[in-house]
This record gives structure tokens, C-alpha cells and sequence, in this order.
């Protein structure tokens, strides 16, 4: 009978030992051979894109596999979250994030199953300046006369402001604005930077609040937009606004100060050793210096390296922060 034991302990262990070995760790260690996906949850063509485009070539260098942008625009950009999250939590679907998906979509969208928590920060990207874009016929040439050409209009005719979907950040900083300065305006949604700013350009929305992309600054100098002013507190030392005066130099919009992030993500509960890789390979594509030079083309203030930790600190807290912006906002179009 002993024996018998024995064996039946034997046989036990081969069975964990198999349980483990096809386990996480496993996992792990063979992590990664085969492609890796980076989502960017918005149509091809905006500033996005153009990020992961510059990034994906460098990464994937660095994991010695393929790394394929795909693009799946649609709900300020949870669409393309909520296919992630349906993927398994291998590493192999990497999500560029931002506010926009990850904290206000859910918040505003109850479409949107899905919670910031579901998410794990593995790289910062960096900050972007955020600009108010204009049509280029609309009456107004500063901060100033749009609030003042918007407190006239509010009752008869309000301005139109677009963004890349409902919740979005734009969306919530474009109510913020109206009800900041007391005028009604009309929010106009997108699947994404791109067709909101083909629009822009053919001035069929007045404005945008939108961080700063050569789009516009292309836009811009062909005369079919115009920059009216940045939410930085002082004016960018960035060539392409150093001729755009921030808020703060007005006076009816002094203190609407913001900026916005860029990130990659994995689902939570993704095995850490995979994260671990994932992490050196992203600090190290971020630290080159031709991508540096290709992000701060596209006017991206490129982050330090983080630790795991320090990434995680760095989303809770962003996470509040946002969380507390959206709750003194009431969204049209929400519930």
C-alpha cells in the first residue's frame, strides 16, 4: 500500500510540475515567439498613430519579433481597449493609452465595460502641449475673442466644438470650457484626430482642444486652421508655439492650464516576468535617440525611464486626477 502511495505522490508532482511548466512561467520564459500587436485605438493618419509608427520599429528589435500596429478606432477609443482586454493576458497585445480610454471613456460611456484598473502601465511615452484649434474664417484670432465670440453666440447660434468621442479628454475639457466661461457650445464627436481635423480644415466645426500634431501645424500654414492659443501656463519653447501665446496671456482664460499622456499598457493581471520584458525593451526604444528625435517632431516631450513601480504610482494617481476633473463636468450626450 506504501507504494502505491508513492507512486500516486510521484505522479502528483508530474502533474504540477506540468501545471507549471505550461504555467505563467513557462510562459515567461518563452515570451515572445511570435508577432507582437500595439493597438492604437484610433484611425491611421493622427498623431496616435504616428507615435506607434516611430516606437514599433525599435521594440521590436529589441524582443527579436515582429511588433504590428493595428488601428481600431470607435467609443473615444474603448474599442480598441475592449479587444485587448478580450486577448489573453500574454504579453502580446500591447495597448497606446492615454486618458482619454482608460479613465474618462468608462466614466462616461456605460457602453464601455471596462475599468482603468484593468489596465497596467509598463512605459510612459511622454506629455504633449494641448492647443485650441480653430476653423480658419471663425471671427476670432485669440483666447480672448473666442470666449468673447462664444458668450455672444451661446443663445442664438454656439460655437461648435469637436472631439474624438464621447468622454473623451477633448470632450470633457471642451464642456469644461463652455462652462468655465458661460457660454453654451455644441459638442461634435469623431472616431479620431484625423477625420476631426479633415473637418476642421473644411470648416464644418469651429474648434478643438487637441494635443499639438503636425497635422494641424501642416493645417495651419496652408491657412485652413489657425492656432489660437496653448493650455500651457507660459508660452512653449517648442519651435512649432513659440508664435502661439498660452491662456495665461489673456485674461478670460488665465489659469485653463492642461496637458495630456501617452502610455503602454498590458492587461493587469499579465504574467511579470512578460511585463519585466516588455518594460526593458520600451525604456530602451524610448532612450533612442532617433525616436527621440521622431516623438519631439511630433511634439512629444519624451518621459525617463520608469520602474514598475514608479509606472504604477504614476497611473493611480493620474487616474484620480482625471476622475476628479470629469466629476465637476456634465457631459452632453452622457447619462
Amino acid at each position: 500500500m506504501s507504494k502505491l502511495f508513492d507512486r500516486l505522490r510521484l505522479a502528483g508532482c508530474a502533474v504540477a510540475l506540468g501545471a507549471a511548466l505550461s504555467g505563467p512561467a513557462a510562459l515567461a520564459a518563452d515570451y515572445p515567439n511570435r508577432p507582437v500587436m500595439m493597438m492604437v485605438p484610433y484611425p491611421a493618419g493622427g498623431t496616435s498613430d504616428a507615435i506607434a509608427r516611430v516606437v514599433a520599429p525599435p521594440v521590436s528589435k529589441q524582443l527579436g519579433q515582429p511588433v504590428l500596429v493595428e488601428n481600431l478606432g470607435g467609443v473615444s477609443g474603448a474599442l480598441g481597449a475592449q479587444k485587448v482586454l478580450a486577448a489573453k493576458s500574454d504579453g502580446y497585445y500591447l495597448f497606446q493609452g492615454s486618458p482619454n480610454e482608460l479613465i474618462l471613456s468608462p466614466i462616461a460611456n456605460p457602453a464601455v465595460k471596462l475599468k482603468s484598473e484593468d489596465f497596467r502601465l509598463v512605459q510612459m511615452i511622454g506629455m504633449a502641449p494641448m492647443v485650441i484649434v480653430a476653423r480658419s474664417d471663425l471671427p476670432a484670432a485669440t483666447a480672448d475673442e473666442l470666449v468673447t465670440l462664444a458668450r455672444s453666440r451661446s443663445a442664438t447660434q454656439p460655437l461648435t466644438f469637436g472631439s474624438v468621442g464621447v468622454g473623451s479628454l477633448y470632450h470633457v475639457l471642451g464642456e469644461h470650457l463652455a462652462r468655465t466661461i458661460g457660454a453654451n457650445m455644441v459638442h461634435v464627436p469623431y472616431k479620431g484626430g484625423a477625420p476631426l481635423m479633415q473637418d476642421l480644415g473644411g470648416g464644418q466645426v469651429d474648434i478643438a482642444i487637441l494635443p499639438l500634431s503636425q497635422q494641424q501645424m501642416a493645417l495651419a500654414e496652408q491657412g485652413r486652421v489657425k492656432l489660437l492659443a496653448s493650455l500651457d501656463p507660459q508660452r512653449s519653447t517648442l519651435p512649432a508655439l513659440k508664435a502661439v501665446p498660452s491662456v495665461n496671456e489673456g485674461q478670460l482664460l488665465k489659469g485653463f492650464n492642461f496637458t495630456t499622456w501617452t502610455g503602454y499598457f498590458v492587461k493587469r493581471d499579465t504574467p511579470e516576468a512578460v511585463v519585466a520584458q516588455l518594460q526593458a525593451a520600451l525604456n530602451a526604444a524610448m532612450q533612442d535617440p532617433a525616436v527621440k528625435q521622431s516623438l519631439t517632431y511630433q511634439n512629444i516631450e519624451v518621459s525617463a525611464p520608469m520602474s514598475a513601480e514608479q509606472a504604477d504610482t504614476m497611473y493611480r494617481a493620474e487616474t484620480e486626477r482625471f476622475r476628479e476633473i470629469s466629476s465637476h463636468v456634465k457631459l452632453a450626450g452622457t447619462p
